[in-house]
């Protein structure tokens, strides 16, 4: 039984909230909301980026599956299809550009040292949202297959 953090509430440890929280606050992202914030709803959206999910309806279906696991991956409530609508819909893009813009500057201080091969006259920048196929290896020595879904990205200078 794992007696530590669920693998995606880790991942959630790694945006920078703080900035995050001061995006919201400068377009007002959190303003007459009543328990779907807009740090809930970017978990729920990179939650379906990760697992895959190509629907509100997966989505809702995925997060709800275990309630019990709600909570420690960061979530206050369980996640309502018309509300994640109403969310994407109704918030302001921005927030999420800057949140962007941010994660590409932590990117760039943790690989400004290395080297790419090329020479580029300025900074260029790789978003890939592909879907790799990873083999996961089973008890009994068995293997089962699994899709899932990756984001990357590369900076070159």
């Amino acid at each position: 039984m794992n007696a530590g953090k669920l693998l995606f509430a880790q991942l959630m440890d790694f945006p920078p909230w703080t900035s995050f929280a001061r995006c919201v606050s400068r377009f007002d992202g959190d303003r007459r909301v009543r328990s779907f914030s807009c740090a809930a709803q970017y978990r729920a959206m990179a939650f379906a980026q990760l697992t895959y999910c190509e629907s509100l309806r997966d989505i809702e279906a995925c997060l709800n599956a275990q309630p019990s696991k709600l909570y420690p991956m960061g979530f206050r409530s369980p996640v309502q299809r018309s509300t994640l609508a109403e969310a994407n819909e109704s918030r302001d893009w921005r927030i999420y550009a800057e949140l962007a813009q941010r994660l590409i500057l932590q990117a760039r201080k943790l690989y400004a040292q290395e080297s790419l091969g090329v020479d580029l006259d300025a900074a260029a920048y790789a978003l890939d949202s592909t879907t790799i196929d990873s083999v996961c290896r089973i008890c009994g020595g068995g293997y089962i297959g699994r899709r899932s879904q990756t984001s990357r990205m590369a900076e070159m200078e």
